[in-house]
């Protein structure tokens, strides 16, 4: 018997020891061989395997064939075996399998026959065992076939052996049904096909010749059996087919080959048959209906068979070749069949027309005729397969991509490639085919994704000219493609081969074409389009034209970037961007520096990209300078400057995106910086003599690019102490993660890419050297540490990943000590948050302490592991809580609360390196789950308010009511008198919410828990006899769940429970055990028959979480098998909704009924069904809209939600573009049915029926209502419209739509307009249009209104739809609709007593405005003038709608806009508030003189509306007084005038009226917003007088109450842009020699700083703009448009006005200060030595964003220059030393108190406490800003020396700057400089 790999290991390391000394190097290679395998062996990781086996394959190969052969024979033996056993070990992994190989290859060149002799003998060890083959016998003779050149051979002599024990056990497994749809029947008929394949030659005679048949024979026997539905595993069933065919591919001779395989096609028939392979018979009997045995079959020969077999005749009709008469029918008909496997079908056309093409000379020589004439069957054939499903939603199970669409559009490239080749051969230059698809494609709309497929496949067929002047709509579809992300990809596929074909025909196989020549000719073409979609305001047309269509440009014609850029200006909205894209991409691909295109100009126009307020423009900016195509190119010192000033600007962005863009490029960046720095180091180890000067540069990069990356590295650091935005410390996390990826010797496992290079050490000791690179100190530790306890989820998680990953092994003691205090504090708080904290902790802490715990000490016994005790300890921690809940709910709800221990125990068991088996055994194991079942009935006991009524299963859940009831009881026993009689409370109690949140917390995290749990358990076990659960314990896991999911409501329970109860199923399912198979399918028939027999007695929405538990067993079930549960569980379901209502129906009960509608619509919401329950949505959709007639209302609603369900799942795809419309999806009429045929004839059919009920006298009413018709409309409109319906199939539908206008529902006369457009036909457009038309009345006919008004909204769809995108002339049918609708003027007039009729007439005339005459035009236009003007005389419904109507169509010609807005005043209030709203949709911003004309009748106008009264008509008015005021934005360069300036004291009452409505708060903030902004606008262009300052003042005082953060954020939006319309102009230059306007200045800076650190990003963003404008006027550049700044450097230029323009006047100095934190330690120590949790939950700040800590950098850097000034200014003197006496006595006594408060060596409990407290960090920022401020002062002004000593306040700054920052404390690198003497730039 063999030794097992460790021994023979141990073995052979004492012989390579013991060898003798001759053979050193030998011995030495050896033992670093055998420490490879060591190292493969231990390591659980495919690629450390493979990594440590490729290493061992190197060092073997160092050794000679004479070198080995000096080894003794009993070792080379051993070493032989050695190999053997690895081998067996990595017998799951093939390319480490195949590594061994050539190891044992190597040996075999010296001793072979020993190498055949090992082998043999471990391979007859499976062969000749009594036994039958298990599932890692099947494996080892697996790898010896596939994997093994020598285990080949032995194979070759023991195949006949092999093949009886194959034979034996394949019938075996078919029969136990927990074996044949398993791992061993699949892994069975794969040893059977490589038997096939690869010794053809031994198993040829055993099928072909009489002799030696029998084991053949029943193997053939049982294969077929699994063809044929017996197995119903679709994978295995279609391996069989390939082994079938494989075993057919044997055959020497042609005709029997052939007639084999036509025999096996008889497998489409439905009655038993008689399988013929050469001398094998076998009967076949079908089992399954389903397709998958037709698949196999046709995909088994397709795959396998030689040309000679698939060209081979039938015996019967020798005109018919195997590869067009037989297969191609059944490929044809399974793609036609709507199966399951359907994407497979697809997939077997595919291989059909790949096998035609590889044999299409054979077909011409053996047909001698074409393949593919024109309009032959087979053509017509394979186009209608491959058009019907380019549209197919049916995706692959493994990649998330289109399945059937993505193998149809292969087809038809196949497809025309075998047309292309026919035509040659046959000398066909016309090839009509191109030229019909072309016309065909064409007519696709542009939604279509499969028009791009195929104008790409036929783009080289036809040309690129030809293409583009035949379809010169293809540019303009590609931009719209671009804007719809779905569409995208093939729309850039589109382009990049429009241009690769383009390029082609220019060079015409040339390459003496200069490159500016051929970008010419691309420009020509292409330039207008690019620089459309670059500047675009459509973010999609933008990112995608960038990433997707600018590389591949560049790629085929580089010098377009030349054409790009010159039509390029950095002022111009959307210009810069572009800027950044071109340079970055064109750098990207052709690796050019980034200075040559533009010369110096780049550098300028960078900055402003990099400055942009636009986050996109900034991070294509990033992208520019940190792509290169060759990572060693190292950053110049430029390039490394701007990141060191753009790094820190851009950590506190809102965006994730932006973030994860931003680390990346960052990441892009330090690689460079990394391989260039590597590439230097390498390099000064082989320099030569005379190579000083290059040493000395190379020197200076190397030590820049060290120093970049030490500077990064401390940053973060800076950032992630508590006070910090979320945005900043996720930023700076990120950040670090990339320095530590990027520059630290960790190599991982479980990366492929981005791993660090082998040699990085080399560079790490060269930083090392330089007293930099110590990325793993202890106070870098103790901050990660701090952010353990961040409030976010996210920061957490972050910082733990990276002490986890990148930090040393182990804390230090002190560290351990006080964690671990800490943590256990944390377990025990009610808040969940800071519960899951000490769980992570927890986790932290059993992987990074060197020893156990005090706790984990008490409970160990010697040999446990470290990990065990402290599951242990934590188990116990468990059960405490649990006994304390017990006791008293109250208490364990405050103090102990369950749900913390839960999550710990979770994150130490399941989330940690060591194995479950390592960390439990059997008796913890049963205590854990005794818990867990103790703990879920007990909470649900509370939640019932009686345990045994929770122990019942037959009463209902409690609902939300009876939860609180039996909660409020709880409290009411608990407490001394409990709540008086019928007192209620709106809101929770603080008792009341401790209680819910213990139970719903703690029960959700029981069920993640538990699946997890049992998912890591089931995984890990290798022995079922060994398991530590058995079935009885799984049982009780699964009443658990249950319990959970069906007695408690509260979903936060219910949804994790689903996560773990999803994960329980999953691994019971995949389980070989039968017996747990069978758990989750007797859950679900439980469940089942509680649907059927549901009798509760409340009612419930959605039937509470019995769904969820169907739902998660269902989609646990394996995707490749035939999935029985789903099939049985959808018939139940269905049979149950559609039971009809008992006759004593009770509306109070829930109904079985509604219920299994409610679990129909969970199961096909569920993502994780996907496809798999499309095969069922006709059924499902014609019940819904059946169950919509039911007389039950719950039946009703929830036939409803499941019908919306099944919509958006049958649907697919939606269209995400504005141009496709909301409701428009990509899947055409003609492919939902081909789909979803059943669904047919029933939606037809109900569409007649309730077209007939409007069939009847014209007088008699015809309100009957179908509940059904709506929906079914809705459906039908969201269907792609303009696809021609070849075949007319839905012709059928146009009739009873347009019958449908006729309804007196006006929601199904619009829905019917929608549909109808749907199912027509583009080239039904005209007749329906000239149908509609003929049928409209003249004045003297009687109509229908209902009719009329139907009709005309079916012709304007029609229209709307005929007309997009057609820019040609009008046809004659056109002019004869135009006619007809000129004809029919007089339904605008007040003959047309119906207003809806008129308002739906002018949408059609609107529709068709650019084809009539002005005289039409202006009748028209004067009638609904004149009508307007009519007054009304009484109210009438649609009135209004008519009138919007007639103004937007007015308002749409400028002329007659101008004659309705001079008539303003004397309208009525409505038609006002009309016209208001029109220009509130923004329209009259288009035209510049219309826009004049309102912006003077809304001047004239305002007094009157700000003293109307109304509100809503005051608010509407101001807005479009504000909206025609500004030039579309608030920051343009120039914004409009008043043009006729209102007198003053009309503008004084105007703005006095406003001011007040602000100040006294009257109304909403949407109003008060409103009012200021205009009060803002007019004050802007007050004429200068006295009377001005005392308003501005005034508007000042408000400003200052505005920008507070607890004020609506729309008052704080108005506050900015007030800055920006009326602050920016005041502050101008001209304004100067006002002396009062000094203070004002300072007022309104002071706002816009406070308004630059406000929560919401759109006011930071115009705040922004307010120092966006003030800089453009400071730089007098009147002439471009305003460059917006960013946030982060609007501030420091605010700072930088308030310096220059007010420094020695009276307040800037209190501006300063105001924004620094509070300084008072005393206080923060105080209230941080006594603080507690008080309450569940945290008050939030009014303003989370602002960080007081990074203030004060912003500030000190002025503080320091005003004390610089002190000598220059009087005045200024004066309030410094104020300042000094006020303020130095309190920086003095912190200072003290911080020398008074040292941290200790070690760690304390108070010290981390601190640095987890966001006051202590922030208030060291302001105390320290202010003591480095008062050290200036102290240097600059003799006066105040007196207060306190300047030498000793140094000493005492640095000291405290100092130490704190050796414990954990780090501050911004200003500060420390500032602290150091150095003055901060």
């Amino acid at each position: 018997m063999m030794l097992g790999f460790e021994d023979l290991l141990r073995s052979l390391q004492d012989c390579v020891i013991t060898e003798n000394e001759a053979a050193v190097d030998v011995s030495r290679t050896l033992r670093q061989f055998l420490q490879k395998l060591s190292e493969s062996s231990r390591s659980g990781v495919k690629r450390c395997k493979e990594r440590c086996l490729e290493e061992a394959v190197q060092l073997l190969r160092q050794l000679s064939e004479a070198q080995l052969s000096g080894l003794e024979n009993d070792h080379l033996t051993l070493l032989v075996r050695l190999l053997i056993s690895t081998q067996l070990q990595m017998v799951g992994i093939s390319t480490a399998c195949r590594k061994v190989d050539q190891m044992l290859q190597h040996l075999a060149k010296v001793d072979h026959q020993l190498v055949f002799r090992e082998t043999r003998e471990c391979f007859h060890s499976v062969v000749h065992s009594d036994q039958i083959l298990c599932f890692e016998d099947l494996q080892r003779a697996c790898m010896f076939l596939e994997d093994s050149t020598v285990g080949r051979e032995v194979w070759r002599e023991s195949y006949m052996s092999m093949l009886n024990k194959v034979s034996e056990l394949l019938p075996v497994a078919l029969q136990q049904e927990s074996l044949r749809d398993g791992p061993l029947c699949y892994i069975t008929v794969k040893v059977c096909l490589q038997i096939f394949q690869l010794l053809s030659s031994e198993v040829a005679p055993l099928v072909w010749d009489e002799e030696q048949r029998a084991p053949v024979q029943k193997i053939l026997q049982t294969l077929m059996a699994i063809i044929l539905g017996q197995c119903c595993n679709r994978d295995t069933r279609l391996l069989a087919g390939t082994a079938m065919a494989m075993l057919i591919n044997t055959a020497s001779e042609n005709g029997a080959g052939g007639a084999a395989a036509w025999s096996l096609l008889q497998v489409s028939h439905l009655e038993p048959w008689l399988l013929a392979v050469g001398v094998l018979r076998v009967q076949c009997d079908p089992a399954e209906k389903d397709g998958v045995a037709r698949l196999a079959v046709c995909r088994g020969l397709l795959t396998c068979c030689r040309p000679h077999i698939l060209l081979s005749s039938h015996e019967d009709a020798p005109e018919n070749r195997l590869l067009l008469h037989g297969l191609f029918p059944l490929v044809f008909t399974l793609c036609e069949e709507k199966l399951d496997c359907h994407y497979f079908a697809f997939e077997v056309l595919n291989l059909w027309l790949k096998k035609v093409k590889e044999c299409l000379a054979d077909l011409w020589k053996v047909t001698r005729v074409r393949l593919l004439p024109d309009n032959c069957t087979l053509l017509q054939q394979l186009i209608h397969l491959i058009w019907t499903n380019a549209e197919s939603p049916v995706r692959t199970e493994q990649k998330k991509v289109d399945g059937v669409s993505e193998t149809a559009r292969s087809a038809f490239f196949l497809l025309l490639d075998l047309y292309e080749m026919d035509c040659k051969q046959f000398c066909d230059t016309k090839r009509a085919l191109y030229l019909t698809l072309l016309e065909r494609i064409m007519k696709l709309p542009w939604e279509a994704k499969a028009k791009y497929h195929r104008l790409c496949a036929l783009l080289p067929y036809l040309g690129t000219d030809k293409l583009l002047d035949q379809c010169p709509e293809i540019s303009s579809h590609l931009l719209k493609c671009l804007s719809t992300n779905h569409l995208a990809p093939c729309g850039s596929e589109l382009y990049k081969s429009l241009i690769q074909q383009q390029r082609r025909e220019l060079c015409g196989g040339s390459s003496s074409h200069a490159e500016l020549d051929l970008a010419s000719h691309w420009a020509r073409r292409w330039q207008s389009v690019l620089h459309e979609a670059l500047t675009s305001e459509v973010p999609l047309l933008q990112n995608y034209s960038a990433t997707q269509l600018l590389p591949c440009t560049f790629q085929v014609f580089p010098s377009a970037v030349d054409h790009m850029l010159a039509s390029l200006d950095p002022y111009t909205p959307g210009h810069l961007h572009a800027w950044a894209c071109i340079l970055s991409s064109y750098r990207a691909v052709t690796g050019d520096s980034l200075w040559a295109l533009q010369g110096s100009s780049t550098l300028e126009t960078l900055q402003l990209a990099l400055g942009s307020a636009d986050d996109k423009v900034r991070l294509a900016a990033l992208n520019l300078l940190c792509c290169c195509p060759k990572t060693k190119d190292t950053p110049t010192p430029q390039e490394m400057a701007i990141m060191r000033t753009f790094i820190p600007q851009n950590l506190n962005c809102d965006s994730s995106p932006f973030r994860q863009h931003f680390q990346a490029g960052v990441k892009k960046f330090l690689i460079r910086i990394r391989d260039g720095c590597l590439a230097y180091v390498r390099g000064q180890k082989g320099k030569k003599k005379g190579e000083s000067s290059h040493s000395e540069r190379t020197q200076d990069l190397l030590d820049q690019g060290i120093g970049f990356v030490e500077w990064l590295s401390q940053l973060p650091y800076t950032y992630l102490a508590p006070g910090h935005s979320y945005q900043r410390k996720k930023t700076a996390l990120l950040l670090l993660s990339a320095v530590l990826e990027t520059c630290t010797d960790t190599w991982s496992p479980d990366r492929k890419k981005g791993q660090p290079p082998a040699n990085i050490s080399s560079l790490i000791s060269c930083a090392r050297q330089r007293g930099q690179w110590d990325f793993f100190c202890r106070t870098k530790q103790l901050v990660l540490l701090s952010c353990l306890e961040d409030s976010t989820n996210e920061i957490r998680e972050l910082a733990a990943g990276l002490l986890l990953r990148f930090f040393p092994p182990s804390f230090l003691d002190d560290l351990t000590e006080v964690l671990h205090t800490r943590t256990k504090q944390l377990l025990c708080s009610p808040r969940v948050q800071e519960a899951q904290m000490g769980a992570l902790m927890m986790k932290i802490l059993l992987q990074k302490s060197k020893h156990q715990c005090e706790d984990c000490r008490l409970n160990s016994r010697e040999g446990n592991s470290k990990a065990f005790c402290m599951v242990k300890v934590l188990v116990k921690e468990l059960e405490e809580h649990y006994l304390t809940a017990k006791a008293d709910m109250m208490l364990a709800a405050r103090e102990k609360p369950i749900h913390g221990a839960l999550s710990a125990l979770q994150r130490c068991l399941l989330e940690t390196p060591n194995s479950v088996y390592d960390t439990l055994d059997p008796s913890l194991n049963m205590e854990v789950l005794g818990l867990l079942e103790n703990i879920s009935l007990l909470l649900l006991g509370v939640l019932y308010g009686d345990p045994e009524a929770c122990a019942s299963e037959k009463d209902a859940p409690p609902s939300f009511c009876d939860m609180g009831n039996a909660i409020s009881s709880l409290i009411a026993q608990t407490s001394a008198g409990g709540q008086a009689e019928g007192e209620e409370f709106v809101l929770l109690s603080e008792e009341h919410s401790l209680v819910l949140t213990c139970c719903w917390v703690s029960l959700k995290e029981i069920g993640i828990f538990l699946g997890s749990l049992v998912e890591k358990i089931l995984t890990q076990s290798k022995q079922p006899s060994k398991c530590l659960l058995t079935k009885q314990d799984l049982i009780k896991a699964a009443e658990i769940f249950k319990n959970i999911l069906l007695k408690c409501r509260h979903w936060g329970a219910v949804e994790g429970c689903c996560i773990g109860f999803t994960k329980f199923c999953a691994s019971l399912l995949s389980s070989s055990d039968p017996e747990l198979r069978d758990i989750p399918a007797q859950m679900l028939k439980k469940g089942l028959q509680v649907v059927q027999c549901l009798r509760s007695t409340s009612v419930t929405r959605r039937a509470a979480g019995l769904p969820m538990l169907i739902l998660c067993i269902l989609s646990a079930e394996e995707a490749s098998k035939a999935r029985p549960l789903l099939a049985h569980s959808m018939q139940t379901l269905l049979e149950t909704a559609r039971t009809p209502l008992n006759d004593d129906w009770d509306q109070t009960l829930d109904l079985p009924q509604v219920c299994a509608v409610h679990i129909l619509q969970a199961l096909v919401r569920s993502t994780a069904l996907g496809a798999a329950i499309l095969q069922f949505a006709s059924d499902v959709a014609i019940l819904s809209l059946t169950l919509l007639s039911s007389p039950c209302w719950a039946m009703r609603n929830a036939a409803l939600q499941l019908y919306s369900s099944l919509c958006t799942r049958m649907l697919g795809q939606r269209s995400t573009s504005e141009e496709a419309g909301p409701t428009q999806h990509a899947m055409s009429p003609a492919a939902f049915f081909f789909h979803y045929p059943a669904l047919q004839p029933f939606l037809l059919g109900e569409l007649r029926g309730s077209a007939q009920d409007l069939e009847g006298p014209p007088n008699e009413a015809k309100l009957h209502l179908k509940p059904s018709l709506y929906p079914i409309l809705t459906l039908l409109a969201q269907l792609q419209p303009g696809v021609q319906d070849s075949e007319e199939t839905l012709s059928d539908f146009l009739p009873p739509l347009l019958q449908l206008s006729a309804s007196p529902i006006y929601s199904v006369r619009m829905m019917a307009s929608k549909a109808l457009v749907a199912m027509t036909p583009p080239s039904e457009y005209m007749n329906i249009l000239i149908n509609l038309t003929s049928q409209l009345p003249s004045p003297q006919q009687q109509c229908s209104h209902n009719r009329l008004h139907g009709q005309l909204l079916q012709i304007k769809a029609i229209l709307e739809r005929a007309l997009s995108g057609n820019s040609s002339a009008p046809s004659d049918d056109l002019f004869e609709v135009l006619s007809r609708i000129i004809a029919s003027l007089w339904m605008v007039t007040e003959a047309q007593r119906c207003p809806l009729v008129r308002a739906v007439y002018l949408d059609v005339v609107d529709a068709l405005r650019r084809f009539f005459c002005e005289t039409y035009l202006s009748d028209l236009s004067s009638t609904l003038l004149r009508d307007l003007q009519t007054p009304q005389q009484s109210l009438q419904v649609g009135v209004s709608s008519f009138h919007e109507k007639a103004i937007h169509f007015l308002c749409a010609d400028q002329q007659w806009a101008c004659k309705i807005w001079e008539n303003f005043s004397s309208a009525s209030p409505d038609l006002r508030l009309t016209l208001i709203a029109w220009v509130l949709d923004g329209q009259s911003l288009r035209q510049t003189g219309l826009k004049e004309v309102i912006q003077r009748v809304l001047q004239a106008n305002l007094r009157e509306a700000l003293l109307s009264g109304s509100v809503e008509y005051c608010r509407s008015y101001l807005a479009a007084l504000v909206a025609v005021m500004v030039r579309g934005d608030t920051v343009s360069s120039q914004r409009v005038v008043l043009l006729a300036p209102l007198e003053e004291p009309v503008l004084l009452e105007c703005l006095d009226l406003l001011l007040r409505d602000v100040e006294d708060q009257r109304g909403g903030p949407e109003f008060l917003s409103q009012a200021f902004s205009a009060a803002s606008l007019l004050l802007s262009h007050w004429p200068q007088s006295s009377l001005k300052i005392s308003m501005i003042q005034r508007w000042c005082g408000i400003l200052e109450c505005l920008w507070a953060p607890d004020v609506p954020e729309v008052l704080r939006i108005a506050c900015a842009e007030a800055l920006c319309v009326a602050g920016a102009p005041l502050m101008s230059h001209t304004m100067k020699e006002y002396s009062t306007l000094v203070p004002i200045m300072i007022r309104l800076i002071n706002t816009g700083l406070y308004l630059l650190q406000d929560q919401s990003q759109e006011v930071r963003i115009k705040a922004a703009c307010f120092a966006s404008v003030l800089h453009h006027a400071r730089r007098g550049q009147s002439q471009r448009n305003v460059y917006l700044m960013q946030v982060n450097q609007a501030l420091p230029f605010l700072l930088d006005v308030l310096l220059a323009e007010c420094w020695d006047a009276p307040g800037p100095l209190e501006v300063l200060m105001c924004h620094l934190p509070q300084s008072d330690l005393r206080s923060v120590l105080r209230q941080a030595s006594v603080e507690g949790c008080s309450s569940l939950y945290e008050q939030d700040e009014a303003n989370v964003f602002a960080e007081p800590s990074v203030m004060s950098v912003h500030v000190l850097p002025y503080l320091l220059q005003m004390a610089e000034k002190y000598s220059q200014s009087s005045s200024l003197a004066r309030s410094l030393n104020s300042w000094a006496r006020d303020n130095a006595a309190q920086v003095v006594d912190g200072l003290a108190v911080c020398k008074e408060f040292q941290p200790a060596e070690s760690l304390t409990p108070l010290w981390l406490a601190l640095l987890v407290d966001p006051r202590f960090h922030s208030t060291l920022c302001g105390l320290l800003t202010r003591a480095a401020f008062l050290l200036r002062l102290l240097k600059t002004s003799n006066y105040i020396q007196h207060l306190c000593d300047p030498l000793s306040v140094n000493t005492h700054l640095q000291d405290v700057c100092s130490l704190l920052t050796q414990n954990g404390v780090h501050f911004p690198s200003a500060l420390t400089a500032a602290v150091a003497g150095e003055l901060p730039l």
